[in-house]
């Protein structure tokens, strides 16, 4: 039975979230040939202050990155 753990931050919809979990469902059956029925998805959300790239808080990054408002 395939195990899929997804893990991001924050922020997505409920509809991405189906959208995500129906693809990866579909793909996961077809690659594995097994029925969706037995594939399981875990999606595991965090906040950006509990995430770091390069030595560096994703918090840090996003306070950081210049505004787009022009």
């Amino acid at each position: 039975m395939p195990m899929i753990i997804v893990k991001a931050t924050r922020g997505r919809t409920l509809d991405q979230k189906r959208e995500l979990v129906r693809r990866i469902t579909s793909d996961v059956s077809e690659v594995f040939k097994v029925s969706p029925d037995l594939v399981s998805i875990e999606i595991v959300e965090g906040e950006l202050d509990n995430w770091a790239r390069g030595g560096v808080l994703s918090i840090d990054k996003v306070k950081a990155a210049p505004s787009s408002d022009k």
